[in-house]
């Protein structure tokens, strides 16, 4: 059967089946020939009828039906994946496998109460399935279960502790609750029984950055560059730790924005380190943040991102500049960095209304769609407008929306007493949000790009945090090192947003600081 499988997986279906129908179709292996075929040609109710009469003649082995998800992955027929699937699990529900792949398939669609419904079957059926018990830990976690996500993946390592991912996934369950010295153990586990995987090099980064050990944390986190789908410049020319004492007189240092607005907002407060070295400082910066990372100075170049890639000695993601600087808690370099154009803030300001106390106000962060698993996590850090209704029994204040994004849309039914003003349509990039911060007393923000914004000009922050926090935040202070302009109220419970939008109303009815 040779010439068969070759043609089937070579995605030429239909001489794949004219072939395997032309021998003996009571030889199971040529049926499932014959079955795939029929699917990757579309006829997916032939391929069902052959596919399940070869599972009637091998009922303890996987249903061969499992065998065409990946050519329906191929030929882009996702859409026919969870009807087969379901028909599969009509045809075999006790089967714990086609179970867990439907209940992958949820996952990955963002259904996620069907998926914790399949996972359940899977693991009713095979109870001692690390297997089971690692993708429900993961499903779990995405549905904001952290306690119940951390029970799993310790079922999951205790079933089968030779297991590196399902080391790590206890670890980031243990971190996210803040129990960073467990989870720092379950990465260490991993890691001797994986030391070559960025994955777990990461997750062990985050875990030690949470807790403030930065400098113990650099390195590992700089394996994010080796993740799959990462594509970056060649690794031989990226900037090295910089000596103390060193100059970079002569270099010419190409800095480089990776994904989210925030993180080179944060980091691109070293960009005029590297030109007091001596260093040609080329800036890379997406539309966005072309006009803002101009303020820099310094004699910093901003490229477009459209522009030809220049010459260099050395490149560098905005991320990596703490590496390179061998930072710590103790020597971060002070905001503020950005700056709004005079002009510009001039504009803004007299768009806005006259008030003594103007506040702004966003509450969703960037979705991010393209990002595998983002979803889960923007949906736990957002809020939804009508959560800052304890706001509106405030009196004295003008509210100034800052939300950019399709939660703008729920502008026209804000809490009782909120009437917000949104120049936000009239907005093309940060220096424009830049400009109207500069106008405001104070900005109250979800974790998004617009805080680090607002910190990075030393600007008022009253940050709402999620209680999974991410790890530059550091859950046990209020404060924080990055941003000292920046005070944090975070959850107490996972999606429970009341007690610190109380806490915050509290604070602007007693400070005086704005």
């Amino acid at each position: 059967m040779e010439p068969e499988i070759q043609l089937l997986a070579a995605g030429r279906f239909r001489e794949a089946a004219l072939a395997a129908s032309a021998g003996n179709l009571d030889d199971p292996d040529r049926r499932t020939i014959y079955g795939l075929a029929l699917g990757g040609c579309g006829d997916f109710a032939g391929s069902f009828a052959q596919l399940q009469r070869v599972a009637e003649i091998r009922p303890t082995e996987p249903h061969p039906c499992l065998d065409l998800l990946p050519i329906l992955r191929d030929c882009g027929r996702e859409d026919q994946i969870e009807p087969w699937l379901l028909a599969v699990l009509r045809a075999r529900p006790a089967s714990p496998l086609v179970a867990l792949e439907l209940a992958r398939h949820y996952r990955a669609e963002g259904c996620m109460a069907r998926a914790r419904e399949l996972a359940r079957h899977a693991l009713a059926l095979t109870p001692r399935s690390a297997e089971a018990h690692r993708l429900m830990a993961w499903i779990l976690a995405d549905l904001g279960d952290l306690a119940a996500s951390a029970e799993h993946s310790g079922q999951a390592v205790a079933l089968d502790p030779g297991d590196a991912a399902a080391w790590s996934n206890l670890g980031v369950a243990l971190t996210d609750l803040g129990r960073h010295q467990e989870g720092e153990h379950a990465h260490k586990q991993a890691l001797a029984l994986a030391p070559g995987s960025p994955r777990i090099r990461v997750n062990r980064a985050v875990n030690l950055l949470a807790q403030g050990r930065m400098e113990e944390a650099w390195e590992d986190y700089e394996w994010r560059l080796r993740l799959p789908g990462h594509t970056g410049l060649p690794p031989g020319q990226l900037l090295p730790a910089l000596a103390p004492g060193g100059r970079l007189d002569g270099r010419t240092i190409l800095l480089t924005h990776e994904d989210g607005f925030g993180d080179t907002l944060q980091f691109a407060r070293f960009a005029p380190l590297l030109a007091q070295l001596g260093a040609t400082v080329l800036a890379h910066a997406p539309p966005p943040l072309e006009r803002l990372l101009g303020s820099l100075g310094h004699g910093i170049t901003i490229l477009p991102s459209s522009a030809k890639l220049p010459a260099f000695d050395y490149h560098c993601p905005y991320t990596s500049l703490p590496r390179a600087f061998g930072v710590g808690l103790g020597t971060i370099p002070a905001a503020p960095y950005l700056f709004a154009d005079p002009a510009l803030a001039a504009h803004w300001r007299a768009l806005l209304p006259a008030a003594d106390r103007k506040i702004g106000l966003v509450w969703a962060g960037q979705a991010r769609p393209w990002l595998e698993g983002y979803g889960p996590l923007d949906g736990r850090r957002s809020m939804r407008l009508n959560d800052f209704a304890p706001l509106g029994a405030i009196t004295g204040i003008t509210w100034i929306s800052l939300q950019k994004s399709s939660a703008g849309g729920e502008l026209d039914r804000p809490p009782a007493g909120i009437e917000l003003h949104d120049a936000m349509p009239q907005v093309h990039d940060f220096a424009d949000t830049a400009a109207i911060i500069a106008a405001l007393d104070a900005v109250i923000s979800v974790d998004t790009s617009v805080a680090h914004l607002a910190g990075a000009m030393g600007k008022p922050v009253l940050l709402l945090d999620r209680f999974d926090t991410c790890w530059r935040w550091l859950r046990l202070r209020r404060d924080n090192p990055w941003y000292p302009s920046l005070t944090i109220f975070r959850q107490n419970r996972i999606g429970d947003w009341r007690a610190p939008v109380d806490q915050i109303a509290d604070y602007l009815c007693t400070t005086e600081a704005f």
